[in-house]
């Protein structure tokens, strides 16, 4: 036997080999000489060239971002896999995001075809409607509800129509046509015409019929053209929101954390999942700060489709068009005698017509039969292969998970297996320099928690500007909606009287409009208006050719909108008198 294998020196060689085993220390020698064979795979795999990589493990003096150990990474590797960890950054945010953007776009897409198409259907039905039951007389003056639908669909298109004016143009129109045709024994001229429909007001020839039409109409049609628009705004600011830029700083922390153990030789190695969240919140600080704008927002538009269900239906209101107009002819026609009783004593007497006291069965389209209402068959309940209701369930219930999106955008990336370490492999996960716990505390949400972020340099004092943006684009739709849900267009707020489109009418409901909701007394918030101290309306300008004001009698003369009524008009029955030699109301 060999006695140097018993001598002191022989035995401390020994000794150090044990520790050095048992520590796990590699030595220069054993280090520099370990294959990256792991590494090379991986990169390859990636669609890179090997050609710079080395074969076993060299110094790590030139490493900029990852720590300078001995590694498997060139300089132009790292600098490769750092455009790649930005990459793969901005991929992981544009998936999880997908699902917003999509929600966004179908959801608009869906409820525009919808609202469009019920439109277009409201019309038909009108139309079909009053040709079976007025002939030729309503093809004559169809014109008045064809201009009608076009300002509905122009104002549901984002026009800057208001819907209140929209509405009492039409009835005005209309009570001038309907009043020529129940005395069709006269004459009348477009003086005489215009200062029926001045005192429309007073007279109510269609009875309470306009006002709750135009409650219902402008309701469902602020909240649908809210709501669509709502829908465009959320696509709109997700997509500005997911097209990020990572600075210098958010690349090393991404680099670092993903393929510094790749360089190291350890490809397998995820970061742990502390290291994943800081990392993320520094990336995505600005992002974070839209999160209490977007509740906001989310909110609002659950709070607007859940409307729509209830009184402010757009399919209700849709089909109700043709209803309530057909109600409003009825009621004047049964009140004809005593409404053209007024009429001739506030606007005197007019002229006969030549030849005929009466209108002829063929030009009245028959035995003038009375104006009728829906059967249920008739009535068109859905549109665009589908119906309100569905569309609102679907909607609500994809608007309930994007609530606190972007807060919990670190952590949707950072669950995901392939981007970090499970929770709890808290000791067998890359710490940001070798395999072990990561020990700094996750950092808070938003740019000014940034301040102590261990792995992500946040220039706090800095705001993004596009966010910023963003943030007030979200308080504006927000805003519009929330106002929509009590009626009012923010857009006419200011130019018409009480609560914008909305004339003031909260509150009101009506069980004719909805079924199913019971009798409903609104608070008289807004008692009725005497008609005593309110002035006539102004006249509208009428042109000769061309106008929807063409009225092809050649009879009357064009007014100017500035030879207006200017005195106030008392009650027809409270006078003492009548005066036959002038009109009242001329």
């Amino acid at each position: 036997m060999d006695t140097r294998l018993f001598s002191p020196r022989y035995r401390l060689l020994v000794l150090l080999c044990t520790v050095y085993a048992l520590s796990g220390t590699r030595s220069p020698v054993v280090a520099a000489g370990r294959s990256c064979a792991d590494t090379r795979q991986v990169y390859s795999e990636k669609g890179y060239s090997t050609g710079t990589a080395p074969q076993t493990q060299i110094s790590g003096e030139h490493l900029r971002l990852c720590p300078q150990d001995y590694t498997c990474c060139s300089s132009q590797m790292e600098e490769t896999l750092a455009l790649q960890s930005e990459r793969d950054f901005l991929k992981s945010v544009e998936e999880n995001s997908q699902f917003l953007l999509t929600t966004f776009t179908q959801r608009h897409r869906k409820f525009d075809e919808f609202f469009r198409e019920l439109i277009d259907l409201s019309e038909k039905s009108m139309n079909q409607m009053f040709t079976k039951t007025y002939g030729r007389l309503f093809t004559q003056n169809a014109h008045v509800f064809q201009e009608l639908f076009v300002e509905l669909r122009r104002y549901y298109s984002g026009g800057s129509v208001s819907l209140s004016e929209v509405l009492s143009d039409f009835w005005s129109r209309l009570v001038e046509r309907v009043f020529s045709l129940v005395n069709p024994q006269y004459q009348f001229s477009e003086d005489y015409l215009e200062c029926v429909s001045k005192h429309a007001e007073q007279l109510q020839p269609f009875g309470d019929v306009p006002r709750k039409l135009r409650v219902q109409v402008s309701r469902a049609f602020i909240a649908s053209r809210a709501l669509s628009q709502g829908l465009a705004t959320g696509r709109d600011i997700v997509n500005k929101a997911t097209k990020l830029t990572a600075d210098s700083e958010c690349v090393r922390g991404l680099m670092r954390q993903w393929y510094c153990p790749l360089c190291r030789g350890i490809p397998s190695l995820r970061p742990c999942h502390s290291l994943c969240l800081n990392v993320m919140k520094g990336c995505l600080a600005n992002q974070a700060d839209l999160d209490t704008e977007w509740n906001n927002f989310i909110d609002a538009l659950y709070q607007i489709s859940e409307k729509l269900e209830g009184p402010f239906n757009m399919e209700l209101a849709a089909d109700s068009i043709s209803v309530k107009v057909s109600e409003a002819i009825m009621h004047m026609q049964e009140n004809s005698v005593s409404i053209s009783t007024k009429v001739f004593q506030g606007c005197g007497s007019p002229r006969p017509a030549p030849g005929r006291s009466k209108r002829s069965p063929k030009e009245s389209g028959g035995n003038r039969r009375p104006f009728r209402t829906y059967s249920p068959e008739e009535k068109p309940t859905t549109a665009a292969g589908t119906n309100l209701d569905r569309l609102v369930t679907e909607l609500k219930e994809r608007l309930r998970p994007m609530r606190g999106f972007w807060v919990s955008l670190p952590h949707t990336i950072c669950n995901d297996e392939k981007m970090a370490a499970d929770v709890t492999n808290e000791d067998r996960c890359w710490n940001g320099q070798t395999r072990g716990r990561y020990l700094p505390d996750v950092t808070g949400d938003g740019l000014v928690s940034q301040i102590n972020n261990p792995e992500v340099e946040v220039d706090i004092a800095r705001p993004d500007v596009r966010t910023r943006q963003l943030i007030m684009e979200l308080r504006v739709v927000t805003n519009k909606l929330r106002h929509a849900q009590t009626g009012q267009d923010m857009d006419f707020m200011d130019s018409e009287e009480g609560s914008g489109s909305g004339g003031g009418d909260h509150g009101e409901r009506y069980n004719d409009d909805w079924p199913g909701y019971g009798p409903y007394s609104p608070p008289n918030n807004n008692p009725p208006r005497n008609p005593a101290t309110n002035p006539a309306k102004p006249p509208r300008v009428r042109e000769r050719n061309g106008s929807k004001w063409n009225r092809n009698n050649g009879h009357g003369r064009v007014r100017s909108a500035t030879n207006q009524l200017t005195l106030s008009l008392f009650p027809l029955l409270s006078l003492p008198f009548v005066v036959t030699v002038a009109p009242m109301w001329r």
